[in-house]
């Protein structure tokens, strides 16, 4: 009788957990456009935000870091949609995590006019990581080559909308393009925080965001 008692002891407490582990695993997803429209985006005019017309539902366009308000991001998978510019050196984009303002804060982003270059040197260096100020691009890449940049599987159109998702768990993070079970690229992090906030990162000319989703682990 006892043991049958601890037993269901044991069940109700595995359900429990399991039940506090469905509750806080929460997937949320962000209509970037009517994100812009209630003022819970900060920009400022050198940003360019401003709505897309015309092309995928809740698109805006941006440049620069723009935080998303009332998101504290630890870990998780963070799908995105993302459209860049062929056009050498002037497009880059992708997002920015982990941050306590825009010069301190962790960064995946991609360089779309790299994608299929004539100079295939330049595909290995289409996706990237850094961690600003102390582990920009340029020092990542003289210190560490090939470690923190790669190629990207499969290759998009330069001028294309494509997809990303992201996985960061613990030190690790982890990048899909296109829906691919091929990472193209994988690193471990070097910023010592372990959350903070999540915006959009685009530099250079302004690139295209759309159907942000951010799952939790």
């Amino acid at each position: 009788m006892k043991r049958t008692l601890l037993l269901k002891l044991k069940l109700c407490l595995l359900l429990a957990t399991l039940g506090t582990l469905v509750v806080n695993a929460q997937t949320r997803h962000y209509n970037l456009q009517q994100l812009l429209k209630k003022d819970q985006i900060v920009t400022v005019p050198g940003h360019e935000t401003k709505v897309l017309d015309g092309t995928k539902k809740g698109a805006i366009t941006t440049k620069g870091i723009v935080w998303i308000k009332g998101i504290n991001f630890k870990e998780g998978t963070i799908d995105i949609d993302l459209r860049g510019k062929n056009e050498f050196l002037k497009s880059f984009l992708g997002v920015a995590f982990h941050g306590t303002d825009t010069t301190t804060c962790d960064i995946l982003y991609f360089r779309p006019f790299n994608f299929k270059h004539a100079d295939t040197s330049r595909h290995k260096w289409s996706v990237a990581y850094m961690h600003i100020p102390d582990n920009d691009y340029a020092k990542l890449r003289k210190e560490h080559p090939g470690v923190y940049e790669n190629k990207v599987t499969p290759v998009p159109d330069m001028d294309a909308w494509f997809h990303a998702t992201i996985v960061i768990k613990g030190k690790q993070l982890t990048v899909y393009v296109d829906h691919s079970t091929t990472p193209s690229l994988t690193v471990t992090m070097l910023s010592d925080r372990a959350d903070g906030l999540f915006g959009l990162y685009s530099d250079g000319l302004t690139n295209d965001f759309a159907n942000l989703v951010i799952k939790e682990h």
